[in-house]
């Protein structure tokens, strides 16, 4: 079983870290459209991707932002955080077999009312800047221990 745990707004300090990866998929990007609703051509189509000044298949720019909101969730502060808002800044594609990391930086708490500010970066694996921009999110109050769900398999085809 994968737990999760969380820090809690006394836990945090200004300059912690932490980091999430995920490599994008063909299976991400249809997943992602049908969810969304999404189905501009340049994520979906491979020839009419091929004509524009990327040459194939793009994710999604919020595929990059929701790594960003399963950082919050699952790492830096965790589960029982409220994602309260988000700027982002897109630099550069994710293409399929890309891997983005998400870097999480705490940059100002405010204890009273358990606001905390995260830098947010992500990178893909040549350490090419994906996306950069900044996070609010009210911490939880309490240390919490739980098991990560458990997510079904789905098939495309």
């Amino acid at each position: 079983m994968n737990l999760l745990e969380n820090y809690p707004i006394n836990e945090l300090v200004v300059g912690q870290r932490a980091n999430y990866s995920k490599t994008l998929t063909e299976q991400d990007i249809i997943l992602f459209a049908a969810c969304s609703g999404d189905v501009n051509p340049v994520h979906l189509d491979k020839e009419y991707a091929a004509t524009t000044p990327f040459g194939e298949p793009i994710g999604h720019g919020m595929w990059t932002g929701a790594l960003v909101s399963a950082a919050i969730a699952t790492r830096l502060p965790g589960p029982g955080s409220v994602y309260r808002s988000q700027s982002l800044n897109f630099k550069h594609p994710v293409k399929i077999g890309d891997t983005v990391t998400v870097t999480l930086i705490v940059s100002e708490i405010k204890e009273r009312i358990k606001l905390v500010t995260l830098e947010c970066e992500a990178h893909n694996q040549d350490g090419k800047l994906i996306a950069k921009g900044i996070a609010e999110v009210i911490a939880p109050a309490e240390k919490q221990r739980l098991a990560a769900g458990v997510l079904p398999i789905i098939v495309i085809d």
